[in-house]
C-alpha cells in the first residue's frame, strides 16, 4: 500500500501502489539508513490536511522527485522535509537522524526555488559563497568552494558579474551553486525551471541530471515538478501525489508502461481507459495501431476518426469505437505530411494493440485500500 498511516515502500522493490503489499524499511545492519525516511507524516493548515500518512524512503544519490498537481501535497512535503513547516504527526529522518523538530539550519540540507532568490546588489561569486560567509568559512576558503561550484554548473569566469547580467538558465544555475557550495547531504528543489521557457528548462533538464550524476555518491537530490515529462525525463524514480497521499511510487519506465489507478494513468501522459473481462484497463496511445477498414485482424476494433491534430512529429487521431468508446491513437510522420493525415478525419479504421500493451488499473477506493 502506497498510501496511508501505515504504510511503508520499500526502496529496492518500489510498490506498485495503493493496495501493494507491505514490506519493511527498517534500516538492517548491512543496509544503510536511507537518505530520507518520512514516516506517517500528516500535515494541516486549519481544515486543510495538506499530507496524510505519508510513508517514504529515498535512497543516498537517488534523483527523487515528487509529482503531482496544484494542491496535491509535494510542495507541502517538501517544506517539511527542510523544516520550514512541522508535521502534526510522525518523524522526519535525515540519514538515520530524527530532524522532525529540528530547525532547518539544523538540517542537512539545502533547497533551491524556481525564483532564485539572488542578491541583486551581489557580484554571482559573493551570491554563491553568502551561505559559507555566514557560517564563518575564511575568505580564501569561500574563493575556491565557489569557484568550483560555478565550474560544476558550467559556469566559469562568471564570478565577477552581477545576476542582472546573465539569463534566465544562468541565474538558475548560480542558485543551484550557491546550494551546492555548502555540500549539503541532500539537495531539495521546488520547481526551479518552472520560471524558464521550454527550449530552455529542456536543455536545463539535461543539464541538472548531468550535475546530479557528478555528485550522487555524495548529495541525493528530491525535486518537486508538476510537469510529468520532466520527471519520466530525469528521475531515478518518482512518487505521483494527489490529494496529500500517494499514489504510486516507482521508476519511470513503472509509472508510465504500469500506472497503478486511473488517476496516474491519467496524469502522467495520455492514456486510454477501457473495461475489458470486467476489469479497468489502460493503454497508451503510441501502443495502439490503426489500420485501414479493409485490413483483417482478429482483434481489431472498427470505429470513426472523428478529430486529428497535427504535431509535426506526431498526429494525433481521436476514434469513436462502433462500441461507444472513443480513443486517442498517436502516429509518428515517418512517411506520411499533415496532408496525409487530414485525409483520414471521417474515415472508418481499425484499432489494434497487444494484449501485453495494457495495464490493469486498481479501482479500489481509498477507504478500502486503507481497511
Amino acid at each position: 500500500m502506497a498510501s496511508g498511516g501505515g504504510s511503508t515502500i520499500d526502496l529496492p522493490t518500489p510498490p506498485a501502489g495503493r493496495g501493494a503489499a507491505r514490506s519493511e524499511v527498517d534500516a538492517s545492519p548491512t543496509r544503510p539508513a536511507p537518505a530520507l525516511r518520512l514516516s506517517g507524516v500528516r500535515k494541516t493548515y486549519g481544515d486543510v490536511v495538506a499530507v496524510e500518512g505519508l510513508t517514504l524512503d529515498v535512497s543516498a544519490g537517488e534523483f527523487f522527485t515528487m509529482l503531482g498537481p496544484s494542491g496535491s501535497g509535494k510542495t507541502t512535503t517538501l517544506r517539511v522535509i527542510a523544516g520550514f513547516e512541522l508535521a502534526d504527526a510522525g518523524t522526519v529522518a535525515l540519514h538515520g537522524v530524527d530532524v522532525t523538530r529540528r530547525p532547518p539550519y539544523e538540517r542537512p540540507v539545502n533547497t533551491v526555488f524556481q525564483d532564485y532568490a539572488l542578491f541583486p546588489h551581489m557580484s554571482v561569486a559573493d551570491n554563491v559563497a553568502y551561505g559559507l560567509r555566514v557560517r564563518g568559512i575564511g575568505k580564501r576558503e569561500r574563493e575556491q568552494r565557489a569557484n568550483e561550484a560555478l565550474e560544476m554548473v558550467r559556469l566559469p569566469r562568471t564570478g565577477s558579474r552581477r545576476p542582472n547580467q546573465l539569463s534566465g538558465g544562468q541565474r538558475q544555475r548560480v542558485a543551484l551553486a550557491r546550494a551546492l557550495v555548502n555540500r549539503p547531504r541532500v539537495l531539495l528543489l521546488d520547481e526551479p525551471l518552472g520560471a524558464l521557457d521550454l527550449k530552455l528548462r529542456q536543455q536545463m533538464q539535461l543539464e541538472l541530471k548531468s550535475i546530479q550524476r557528478e555528485v550522487a555518491e555524495q548529495i541525493t537530490f528530491i525535486y518537486v515538478t508538476h510537469d510529468q515529462d520532466e520527471a519520466l525525463t530525469m528521475s531515478d524514480r518518482v512518487a505521483v501525489f494527489s490529494d496529500g497521499r500517494l499514489e504510486q511510487v516507482g521508476t519511470p519506465g513503472d509509472i508510465y508502461e504500469r500506472p497503478a489507478n486511473e488517476f496516474v494513468a491519467g496524469f502522467v501522459g495520455t492514456s486510454n481507459v477501457i473495461e475489458r473481462g470486467g476489469q479497468v484497463r489502460t493503454v497508451r496511445p503510441e501502443k495502439i495501431r490503426m489500420l485501414a477498414e479493409g485490413e483483417s485482424s482478429a482483434r481489431a476494433l472498427p470505429g470513426v476518426v472523428r478529430d486529428v491534430g497535427y504535431l509535426g512529429s506526431v498526429t494525433r487521431y481521436t476514434v469513436e469505437l462502433d462500441g461507444g468508446e472513443t480513443l486517442v491513437v498517436l502516429r509518428q510522420n515517418l512517411d506520411s505530411s499533415a496532408t496525409d493525415a487530414m485525409q483520414l478525419l471521417g474515415r472508418r479504421v481499425l484499432l489494434e494493440w497487444r494484449e501485453q500493451d495494457e495495464a490493469v488499473l486498481d479501482t479500489k477506493s481509498q477507504e478500502e485500500q486503507e481497511r
